[in-house]
């Protein structure tokens, strides 16, 4: 309960006081304190105090009087209540004025009336104020530990906080991802994802200036609806997640903050804390199981079909189906963090962060396609088994990925997702194969700076890779390529370029030298310049073969893309 200056006015005690200034804000004016002061004011008066006077320093001397209310309302003081009858007789203008201005109560008081009496008065409204406050903590604390005790889920918690808040909360994890979407619809969750990628939640944590320990790890999110974060603390001290409280329009923090409303984000906060170490602790379990089985899956590790579908079922995975792997990344996390505005991030937690938003985007496209899923992730690399049916494996998975990526855009306009898909999974062994043909296939389009590859279609770049791992080829290539490459290092002067636009022209040097925007003769000085370089004869079509051969060879395999790519 909060007690105003209205309460006070309605005792009996104070049936004669006569409100003469700020009438209308009376129920609003909180009180918290109430002492008798005389001058000087000074720090004597603290916030939200009822002040009772006689003014009797200022007798006869309108100037002080008005210094003195002047000190009062600066100290932000609930009420002015003053004695009328021996030192003042009545108030004068300009300090009505400046009370009015200042949207500051006075209240003036019968002579007859004794301080001791209002102070008596106002302490017991105060202390059954309190204890009334109590009553109703210690009741929301009951009923929160009740809905742990009966095991009741997130939804019916928040609820019942939304209520005695009588504002809207949100629950999230340590990077801002939400808890329990199903309170909140489409559009405040796709909102919510895009102050996540921002930045702008959650908030790092700054010193506020009150006093109450619990207030000082409030945080205020400002906004045209502002948000208050809290943090749910682990034993360590350091947060697992967030409570944000989404303060009513035009609300600001200082009013909202009630003794009650404090009272229940406090026994919230530990509430939620109880509620996040179980659930934490068995979703960790079952998402690591579930992770270790793909993984292990893809890897071949199973000896039969029988062991892995006993052991796929307890998880709640089907092998019954039909399946094509599909590996993924997004290779520009570090450029999109750059451009956005990080005050609470380090660059791994923000990828974290947006690693979940990219698998639940996966989840939400295979199950609104009604097709069963498998998923993990290795690192930066998602590994996922898709089910198809009837459908060709390109025509399916189009669809699949079609779907991801567009929403991924709406939410991550920059975002640049690179795929590899194997052949479609008949029998047993071929979840190995599919995960290889699928990792074969990201690497080879990752290095063609294609965004989906399929294995089926890199039949001449795989023969490339392959023939990359010899020693004789190795050979051939440093004979050939490297000082092309040397040379190039050294003058500037781009041969390779130059040798892929002649045989793209099959020999036609005008062409050639057209698309370069070079002169005849300079570029029949960069072929022989080839030539003697490599030792091979542009003129010779076993020549011209060979140096293709190695370029093409060189292209597909030199590239070391493990900085960004690294598929276990």
């Amino acid at each position: 309960m909060r007690l105003t200056v209205e309460d006070v006015l309605c005792e009996d005690l104070l049936m004669d006081a006569e409100v003469v200034t700020s009438e209308s804000l009376i129920g609003k004016k909180k009180v918290q304190w109430i002492s008798v002061i005389e001058l000087p004011v000074e720090n004597f008066v603290r916030k939200n105090e009822i002040v009772l006077t006689t003014a009797i320093g200022c007798k006869n001397d309108p100037e002080q009087f008005i210094k003195f209310v002047k000190d009062v309302i600066e100290s932000k003081a609930a009420a002015l209540m003053i004695a009328l009858g021996r030192f003042i007789y009545d108030i004068p203008k300009e300090v009505m004025a400046m009370a009015e201005e200042n949207d500051f109560v006075i209240i003036v008081l019968p002579w007859e009336i004794r301080f001791a009496n209002i102070v008596e008065t106002v302490m017991m409204q105060l202390t059954d104020a309190e204890s009334q406050d109590r009553k109703r903590s210690e009741r929301i604390q009951q009923e929160l530990l009740n809905l742990i005790l009966a095991e009741r889920d997130l939804n019916d918690i928040l609820t019942f906080i939304q209520d005695e808040m009588e504002a809207a909360v949100f629950l999230s994890d340590r990077f801002g991802n939400l808890f329990d979407k199903d309170l909140y619809n489409e559009k405040v969750q796709q909102q919510w994802k895009q102050k996540v990628v921002n930045g702008k939640i959650p908030r790092q944590q700054t010193v506020q200036s009150n006093n109450d320990p619990l207030i000082q790890k409030f945080d205020l999110i400002e906004g045209k609806q502002s948000l208050l974060q809290i943090p749910i603390l682990q034993v360590s001290g350091e947060p697992q997640g967030y409570l944000f409280v989404m303060l009513p329009e035009d609300e600001v923090t200082e009013t909202f903050l009630t003794t009650n409303r404090i009272h229940i984000i406090e026994h919230a906060a530990t509430t939620i804390a109880l509620w996040l170490s179980k659930r934490n602790a068995i979703e960790e379990t079952k998402i690591r199981l579930r992770s270790d089985f793909v993984d292990e899956l893809a890897k071949g590790y199973f000896q039969s079909h029988e062991e892995a579908a006993s052991r796929a079922g307890l998880l709640g995975y089907e092998l019954y189906h039909e399946y094509v792997c599909i590996v993924g990344f997004a290779e520009n996390m570090e450029r999109m963090f750059e451009r956005r505005i990080q005050e609470a991030h380090t660059f791994d937690s923000w990828k974290k962060s947006m690693h979940r938003y990219i698998e639940e985007e996966i989840i939400y496209a295979a199950t609104t396609l009604e097709r069963q899923w498998l998923l993990t992730r290795n690192e930066d690399v998602f590994l996922i088994y898709l089910q198809v049916e009837h459908q060709t494996d390109h025509e399916y998975a189009t669809d699949f990925l079609d779907m991801i990526d567009r929403r991924l855009q709406n939410l991550l306009p920059d975002i640049e997702m690179v795929w590899g898909l194997g052949k479609r999974v008949k029998q047993f062994s071929d979840y190995h194969i599919s995960y290889q043909q699928a990792r074969t296939a990201l690497k080879i389009g990752y290095r063609k700076d294609k965004r989906r590859t399929w294995y089926d279609q890199t039949g001449l770049d795989r023969i490339l890779l392959n023939l990359y791992e010899f020693d004789d080829m190795w050979e051939m290539m440093k004979n050939t390529i490297t000082p092309l490459i040397n040379y190039e290092a050294e003058r500037q002067m781009d041969l390779i370029g130059t040798f892929t636009a002649f045989h793209q022209y099959r020999g036609n040097v005008s062409q050639t030298a057209r698309s370069l925007h070079l002169h005849r003769q300079s570029l029949l000085y960069r072929l022989r310049k080839i030539e003697s370089l490599t030792g091979l004869s542009l003129n010779n079509s076993d020549h011209l073969f060979l140096l293709e051969l190695c370029l093409k060879t060189w292209r597909i395999g030199n590239e070391d893309i493990n900085a960004s790519y690294s598929p276990k």
